[in-house]
Order: structure tokens, then sequence, then C-alpha cells
């Protein structure tokens, strides 16, 4: 007999494709989240930017007077051959998937589904022969990917650092007074407020979203190795890279003119550089909340039917700032990998970037899963005033620091050395400190001032610096 554990029996047909039946996480458990990048960086994302550059590419060759024997559309036509990219639908893509089927090339695929429908209509048909005209498969495929890298930065992913921005500024000016302990090394250190700290983390975040923003998104149209050599063999009157540029540009892209085969990717490592810096910021911003939540500053807002743990039922546990800090490390991971790997290719080019490239959706879903875990995190957070107070009560060894800088100001002897030995690794009380300040040779005015100075109100310009951030 065969006591053997048995593995559990896989059966049947494979499962629909579903949320709950996906593999991946930013298609299965975090579909909500990541649904915004579906249309851009899914195989019918992928397919819809090669279908629009295709047709925006005959459109600039038709509109080409020295282009002899190209078509010349009119107004009409050119709106309707726009509309084939503009209402292209999933139907659209499963008709191109099925001549991939056949063709087993997915650029082709699209070119070959694009005659299809010009050749249905008359005025389009006698551009059929001008489809794909001198382009290698990476003129089409590097702007796809260039336009759908520029629509997700600017339609995604800055709206959503913007709301993680402005989260931060509303309860950093809201608490920009608050006071708060200090901690240097996990010790008690001189006294700040808790909007400051958070205005520090808006000020990074801003300075690197900005830099976000202005990376330039690149593109290339200049055919097999780079060199406009089936351009020039076909219509060697015609300004190929001004034609060229111009193109790229109306697609609103920064015109790259030195190439090989391939786009070399160096604007996307810029890219996903700049996101991984900001991905750090939020990352630091996580922990430290989790950290705040842990010493009782932050208490957070239950919300009715959660449950924190299956065994104690008392728990609100920090889970938004923990997804937030683990989606930002795996979307960092993938980022650097991508930034890394993608800039270097064989000679004029090897294929090694293609499978690369369809990962760019995936890195930037853990990048949204991670933003919406924060913002869900700081939209939860209330501030504990009574446990902030007590803990700057219990702390008044660190107005150490204010005691010996004055006693240096006016001359006293040995200021660090005395005030070390009379705090480092002792309990130092409100009734302790105020004796040995009493008994200071300084200045009656100075003295009255260190003697009405609490941990509490020892925040130096904390205050200002959290409202001018």
């Amino acid at each position: 007999m065969d006591d053997s554990p048995r593995k559990p029996a896989v059966t049947g047909e494979p499962l629909a494709l579903t949320p709950l039946t996906a593999v991946s996480p930013v298609d299965g458990r975090y579909a909500r989240h990541t649904a915004a990048l579906r249309g851009l960086f899914s195989e019918f994302g992928l397919i819809r930017y090669r279908v629009l550059v295709e047709a925006r590419w005959l459109e600039a060759l038709a509109g080409c007077d020295a282009i002899a024997g190209a078509p010349r559309f009119d107004d009409a036509a050119v709106a309707r051959l726009r509309a084939v990219a503009e209402e292209f639908g999933v139907a659209d893509a499963e008709a191109v998937k099925a001549i991939e089927a056949r063709t087993n090339h997915d650029v082709k695929a699209v070119e070959y589904w694009l005659r299809q429908r010009l050749d249905a209509d008359p005025d389009l048909a006698p551009g059929s022969a001008f489809l794909h005209f001198a382009c290698t498969s990476e003129d089409i495929n590097n702007l796809a990917y260039a336009l759908m890298l520029e629509h997700a930065r600017g339609d995604v992913l800055l709206p959503l650092l913007d709301e993680v921005l402005e989260g931060l500024r509303t309860i950093a000016r809201e608490h920009a007074a608050t006071p708060m302990l200090a901690r240097t090394h996990g010790q008690t250190a001189s006294p700040t407020t808790l909007g400051k700290e958070l205005a520090v983390f808006a000020h990074r975040l801003s300075r690197q979203r900005a830099q976000l923003a202005e990376v330039a998104i690149l593109g290339k149209m200049n055919g097999a190795v780079g060199n406009y050599n089936a351009h020039v063999a076909a219509y060697p009157e015609v300004d190929w890279p001004a034609l060229c540029r111009t193109f790229v540009e109306g697609l609103g892209l920064r015109f790259n003119p030195m190439t090989t085969q391939i786009e070399p990717h160096d604007f996307v490592a810029e890219l996903f550089h700049a996101i991984v810096r900001c991905n750090g910021v939020l990352l630091d911003f996580s922990r430290d909340c989790w950290g705040y939540i842990s010493l009782g500053y932050f208490r957070q807002r239950p919300v009715a039917g959660e449950v924190g743990s299956s065994t104690m039922p008392h728990k609100v546990n920090p889970i938004d700032f923990e997804n937030a800090e683990g989606n930002l490390g795996l979307a960092s991971a993938l980022l650097e990998h991508l930034a890394a790997k993608l800039p270097q290719s064989r000679f004029q080019r090897d294929l090694t970037d293609s499978t690369v490239m369809r990962n760019l959706g995936v890195a930037l879903a853990h990048v949204l899963i991670a933003l919406r875990s924060v913002l869900r995190g700081i939209g939860k957070l209330e501030v504990d005033r009574v446990r902030l107070a007590a803990d700057l009560d219990q702390s008044w060894e660190v107005l150490a620091e204010p005691v010996q800088t004055v006693m240096r100001r006016y001359g006293l002897a040995d200021a660090y050395e005395q005030l070390k030995d009379f705090t480092r690794g002792q309990a130092v009380d409100e009734a302790a400190l105020k004796a040995f300040i009493a008994g200071l040779d300084l200045p009656p005015e100075a003295r009255e001032r260190l003697l009405a100075l609490t941990p509490a109100g020892y925040t130096g310009l904390a205050a200002e610096l959290a409202r001018e951030g």
C-alpha cells in the first residue's frame, strides 16, 4: 500500500484567463489597480500602436510632394485613415493575430491587415503599395513602444505621483507645527515637527517627479541599419532625415538621428532610472510611516469589515505601506534590469530586447500598485498628538544640545563635555535639567530662555520649513 502523500490532481482543460486565474498578480489580484495600463502595454496595445505608426507613416509619405508615385489623399481620406488606428478594437487585434498565425511575423501581420482595410476603401486603396515603405520592423516597434511610454508617463504615472504629492503636502501643512521627537540612529534626537518630516519626502519626490517628466522620449525612422539605405535607393532626391524628423516629432516624440537598426533604448534607461529614484523616495517614506505607526505617532483609521489578524481581533496592521514597500522593490528590480539590459545590443541589432520590451508594462504595473497602496495608507493616517507629546515629555535629555551650544556662545569651559557627563547613559528629567541650567554662569536673559525651553518647544524653524515645502 502506497502511503506517500498524493499531489492534488490537475485535470481538464486549461482555465479561462480571468483575474482569478491569471498567473501574474498584476493581471490577477491587483487587476483593478493596473487596468489603466491594459490599453497601453497589452498585446492589444502594442498592435494598436503599430497600426497607428504604420498609418501615420503612410500619411506622411502621401503628403510629401517630392515622393513621386505616392498616393495623394484628400482631407476626408486622411480622416478615414486616422480613424483606422483611432477606432482600432479588440476584434481588429484578433484579426491581426490570425494573420500572424500564418505569417509568423507580428509586424508584417499588421501591414497585411492594414492593406486589407485600405483595399476596401477606393480612396485609400492606392496607398497599399506604400504601406511599410522602406521600413524595418524596428522602425514601427520603437515608435510604438515610445508612444506607450509617453502616454503611460503623462496619462497614468505622473497624475498618480501628483496625487501622492498632494496627500503628503496636505498632511505636512496641517501638522507643520506639531512637535515630534526625532530619532537619529533610532535614538532620541533634537525634536522636529511631524509636518517638516513629511515635507522632506514631498520635496524629494517633487524633485524626482520633475526629472521624470523631463526625460525625452526618443524615436527613429531610418531603415534596416539606420542609414536610410532603401529610402535613398528609391528616392535619392528626397531629404529623408528631414522628413523622418518631422514624422517622429509629429507623433510627439524626440527624433534620434543616429542609430543602428534599433533605437538604442538609452532614453528607456533614463526614464526607468528616474522612476527608480521616485520609488526610492516612496519606499523610504513607507518604511518611516510603518515606524511612526509602530511608535504610536500615527493611528490608522479602521475600515469597517476589514480584519487585521486571523487570530488577534485588535490588530490594524500597516498593510498599505507594507504592500507599497514590496511592490516598489519589485518594480525597481525590474526597472533596473530593463535599464541595464535594453541599451545593450550586438552589432547593428540582436533580438534580446524584443522579449524584454514586452515587460515594460509589468514593471510599471508594480509601480501603480505601490502608488495606490501609498495613497490608501495616507488616507487612513490619524495623528496621535497625545503620544507625540508624551514621548517628548519623557526625553528632556534632548535639550543638552541647546544648553551646551548656549554655554559655548558665552565662553563657558568644556560645555560639551559637561553636558555629556550629565546626560549620557543617564535618565534626565525636567527638574534635573533645570537645576543644572540654574547653576550655570550665564547672563540672566540667556539662562531664562534655557529654563523656559521644553522638548516640544525646541523645534527650530521646522514649522516654517514645513509650510514652505
